[in-house]
């Protein structure tokens, strides 16, 4: 069932599946993503469990946010939705950059159980090429409007950061070209020993935006944490093995689907 929510005149839209009274499931899918892309993770859950399957702001159907949120105020919203919902030590699902808000909120929260899928929230390692970029691109931004003219300067900026960006960067819209360059430079690894929640890390050994060292990290640093890998699976690890993905998850949730169906 598609509905939308108001919280503090953000509009947050989300789709909820399985039975009213059922253990309940918040998921987050990734960057550039809806709830639609993690259908597939709602389905294996629903026919027992209770899925709230967010879209998160800036992105479906959700209004964008109001200034450049960080991974903080993201959580926040989730924390609020779940309280205004009467939803209480929920399961946690994120998918990329949805496992940055589970993340966080697993750390301050009471949470049945978290589910981590590809999941970011460690700042990449960058060098030194990446470090000349971004200088180079900070003076240009003081220099051009001096030497070309205010109005000349910004355009050859905004031409500059589009073609030096990500796809994801460049199809995103300036509030969340702000927000994305804010989060990926948060690091989460200073909350990871403070969850306390049985944790499930699936993970593609291909993944190149968030990759397996990563995961490996998270199974260290999160105290009651175990680890799947899928050979040949990349970022959507949930989609290039489905059939894996379900079975693992299935084992996770073997007592609720097992209780509940």
């Amino acid at each position: 069932m598609e509905k939308d929510i108001d919280i503090d005149g953000l509009r947050l839209h989300y789709d909820v599946t399985g039975p009213e009274g059922a253990p309940a499931v918040v998921l987050m899918h990734g960057w550039g993503c809806d709830h639609t892309t993690v259908r597939s993770v709602a389905a294996v859950l629903e026919p027992a469990m209770r899925v709230y399957n967010l879209d998160l702001p800036g992105h479906g159907r959700s209004d964008e946010p109001p200034t450049a949120w960080g991974v903080g105020e993201y959580t926040d919203l989730v924390e609020k939705f779940t309280r205004m919902l009467g939803i209480d030590d929920p399961v946690l699902i994120g998918h990329s950059f949805g496992g940055r808000i589970g993340l966080l909120m697993a750390s301050r929260n009471p949470i049945s159980r978290m589910v981590l899928i590809d999941a970011a929230g460690i700042k990449p390692r960058r060098g030194p090429r990446y470090y000349i970029k971004v200088y180079s691109f900070k003076a240009a931004r003081r220099l051009l409007p001096l030497v070309l003219g205010r109005r000349r300067g910004q355009e050859v900026i905004d031409r500059w950061r589009g073609k030096a960006g990500s796809a994801d960067y460049r199809n995103s819209s300036p509030v969340m070209r702000a927000v994305m360059s804010r989060c990926v430079n948060q690091d989460l690894k200073h909350v990871m020993p403070a969850i306390k929640a049985s944790t499930l890390l699936i993970w593609g050994e291909n993944d190149t935006a968030t990759p397996l060292a990563d995961a490996k990290y998270m199974e260290r640093h999160i105290p009651d944490a175990g680890l799947v890998s899928f050979e040949g699976a990349g970022h959507y690890s949930f989609l290039d093995n489905p059939g894996g993905f379900r079975a693992v998850m299935r084992e996770f949730f073997k007592k609720d689907l097992t209780q509940n169906n």
